[in-house]
């Protein structure tokens, strides 16, 4: 069970340990998961523009997306939750 402390809360979220095949769900997951102004911090060896792609067109404005370090062999990006 997941317990939502705090609206502004952090939830870490490292692609790198999760099979290929099984990663743009477990993301989609995560995100559905999160409440209104909860940020998810994503970390991944590659930028994943093709996963950017997919969430705008899945949730739009809905989820604001942030590079907080984007160099080659290391991404972190933060998606937060806008509704």
């Amino acid at each position: 069970m997941h317990i939502h402390l705090s609206p502004d809360s952090i939830y870490p979220f490292d692609a790198r340990g999760i099979a290929k095949r099984f990663r743009h769900a477990a993301i989609f997951g995560a995100l559905d998961a999160l409440r209104a102004g909860e940020t998810m911090r994503f970390v991944n060896d590659h930028d994943p523009l093709p996963l950017l792609d997919q969430l705008a067109q899945r949730y739009g404005a809905a989820v604001e997306i942030t590079y907080k370090q984007r160099e080659p062999g290391q991404i972190v990006i933060d998606f937060v939750k806008k509704q």
